[in-house]
């Protein structure tokens, strides 16, 4: 029964993932949702959130997404600002390699932990995403962008954690998905 919920509505989303390498002459909303959707490491960062969301359960499904996207934001305004940050590209690689393997290791961590540690690592998404913003771009429409295609990817990240976790051997896959996904990791580090 979960399935004939949950799969519609994944499906709902992804027409907005098609459309989003329309640049939108590169100054608006489309420009903003792509490139959370179109960068890979940030695609498996956001996916890796909302798994690792549902693992823990509970509060954590809702607590654990939105501190990424607040967090996000205001790595994404500091970006705009332009000032530094430490090497935002190993941030990033190192945020893949590390929510892989917590979806790998499937502990569930204290949550005050994860938030801590997912706050980290949305700083350094976001601040890519200030930072990477077209001199043309319009901010509002551009941020409203980057954090409709973030709270996407999360979204598709918790829906494929309860499908996975609600068939037979799910969670060992999961398990799979998150060593894969700390193996890129490891992968964009050594770049």
């Amino acid at each position: 029964m979960k399935i004939k919920i949950i799969l519609p509505l994944l499906a709902l989303l992804f027409p907005v993932m098609a459309h989003a390498h329309s640049i939108e002459n590169g100054s608006g909303f489309l420009a903003g949702i792509s490139h959370p959707v179109l960068g890979f490491d940030h695609l498996l960062a956001m996916v890796s959130v909302g798994i690792l969301s549902t693992q823990m359960g509970g509060k954590a499904i809702w607590t654990v997404p939105l501190t990424f996207i607040g967090v996000m934001v205001l790595g994404g305004w500091w970006g705009m600002q332009g000032t530094g940050l430490a090497p935002v590209e190993l941030g990033i690689s190192f945020s893949v390699f590390a929510l892989g393997l917590a979806l790998a290791i499937e502990k569930k961590l204290p949550q005050g932990f994860t938030l801590l540690f997912v706050g980290i690592f949305a700083l350094f998404h976001g601040y890519a995403h200030g930072l990477e913003m077209p001199g043309i771009a319009q901010p509002a429409l551009y941020t409203a962008g980057f954090i409709t295609g973030t709270a996407g990817i999360h979204i598709i990240g918790i829906l494929l954690g309860i499908i996975f976790m609600g068939i037979r051997n799910g969670d060992r896959f999961l398990r799979y998905v998150g060593a894969g996904i700390a193996g890129i990791g490891v992968h964009l580090l050594i770049q």
